[in-house]
């Protein structure tokens, strides 16, 4: 396919790889003649879509992220080091940088509560959950220090997929305490309230960007496929672990989705679903809150703890713990399951700003790569999978079917006529 390619229309995926079920069904307006394709209202017409030059020399890098799931939620607990209270911040599965906001004004306001009084205020790791409790514990009147083993950009979290994605992986339906969905929809709110005052900032760190849910077989067409590594009842049977979701509980903070009219836009499958969602440029974003932190007269000092009562030597009158999938070593806390997500990197490309999910391939472009992530298994991939080496033979496999999606648009605008060369 001729790289020059400029194909028409616009689209997008709610979160990433995540469809809430909040469509709207747009119907077809009549057509002007006969076979000429269906137009959607003027203010809803999609945008120019540039094709991903998916090309495997343009991978420049692969990475591996080990999230920190546990059944129950996050552990937002108390406890005390000596005399010391320390809060536990961690075990948010798929959703930390999108619930970090609210999952720190929870464990900055229990620290206030067990530690009156106190003015300074120790941080546990420098990754999503520990920048945004600095900042938050700095905004509450706070002197802060973080200490952590790594910074910027060699933390777990710069591995994210980067998409608002608050219930993925959070908790089991079956193991979440009964307050739990309340709990995470306060977090959610506070988050998005807070990624809400970063839109339109220098370097766009935060940003909407339209998505399409492409498939031939129903307008969510995304079937989850048991993981073949686990026994299952029978053929067929759904996964073992049923996920919990709570999007329903928050559907008025975002636009729903779109079924779109045949023939309004250049993809070639029989379904296409439009929606809107926020995207986080992880590279930019956490450099801004590193930024955010000193100039509001944080330190941070290189430190690795192996046991929390390691914490009783620091000054600092309460503690923060925010260590993410370390935890489970740091607190032998054997209720963190890792679940593995491999994402490769495409050569950031000018004009192309919207997201995908084709064939079990979630793609999204931002302004630090264009990211790829495969979910053959649905949310059953890489569970309880330790092993952070990159997977080359899967990124490629990604690549390959960008260029088979691309291939089939090719003779749908030729017949088009759009007058784009080719």
């Amino acid at each position: 396919m001729d790289r020059r390619l400029f194909l028409q229309g616009s689209g997008a995926l709610a979160g990433f790889g995540l469809l809430n079920g909040c469509a709207k069904h747009v119907a077809a307006p009549p057509v002007a003649a006969a076979g000429a394709a269906p137009a959607l209202p003027f203010y809803d017409m999609p945008g120019p879509i540039a094709p991903i030059r998916a090309d495997l020399d343009r991978i420049f890098r692969i990475t591996v992220c080990l999230r920190p799931f546990r059944a129950v939620g996050p552990r937002l607990d108390v406890v005390k080091i000596g005399d010391k209270p320390v809060v536990t911040n961690y075990g948010h599965g798929g959703s930390g940088w999108s619930l970090s906001w609210g999952s720190a004004d929870v464990a900055v306001r229990k620290a206030m509560a067990a530690a009156p009084g106190v003015k300074d205020c120790a941080i546990i790791g420098a990754g999503a959950l520990g920048l945004t409790a600095a900042l938050t514990a700095q905004r509450m009147g706070y002197n802060v220090t973080i200490y952590a083993k790594e910074r910027v950009p060699y933390v777990r979290s710069v591995r994210a997929t980067g998409s608002w994605t608050p219930d993925s992986r959070i908790a089991l339906t079956d193991q979440a305490p009964a307050t739990f969905a309340a709990e995470w929809e306060a977090m959610a709110r506070t988050s998005w309230a807070m990624y809400n005052s970063y839109l339109g900032t220098a370097g766009s760190p935060i940003e909407w960007t339209d998505r399409y849910a492409l498939n031939d077989e129903g307008p969510t067409g995304r079937r989850v496929k048991p993981d073949p590594n686990m026994p299952v009842a029978a053929a067929g049977a759904p996964p073992k672990h049923d996920f919990a979701r709570f999007a329903d509980r928050i559907a008025d903070l975002g636009p729903g989705s779109q079924i779109m009219p045949p023939g309004s836009t250049p993809f070639p499958t029989k379904y296409v679903q439009r929606s809107s969602s926020m995207s986080f440029n992880v590279a930019g974003y956490a450099k801004q809150l590193m930024q955010e932190f000193f100039i509001a007269g944080g330190r941070m000092e290189y430190r690795e703890f192996h046991t929390p009562n390691e914490f009783s030597t620091l000054k600092e009158g309460v503690v923060i713990c925010c260590t993410g999938y370390d935890s489970r070593a740091l607190w032998s806390d054997e209720s963190i399951v890792p679940v593995r997500g491999q994402i490769a990197w495409l050569i950031p490309q000018e004009g192309v700003t919207y997201g995908i999910y084709y064939k079990r391939l979630n793609v999204l472009a931002r302004r630090d790569g264009i990211v790829m992530q495969p979910s053959g298994i649905g949310e059953e991939e890489g569970w309880n999978d330790t092993n952070e080496q990159p997977d080359r033979a899967a990124a490629e496999a990604g690549v390959k079917i960008l260029q088979e999606l691309y291939a089939r648009m090719e003779p749908i605008i030729a017949k088009r006529g759009s007058g784009i060369k080719t």
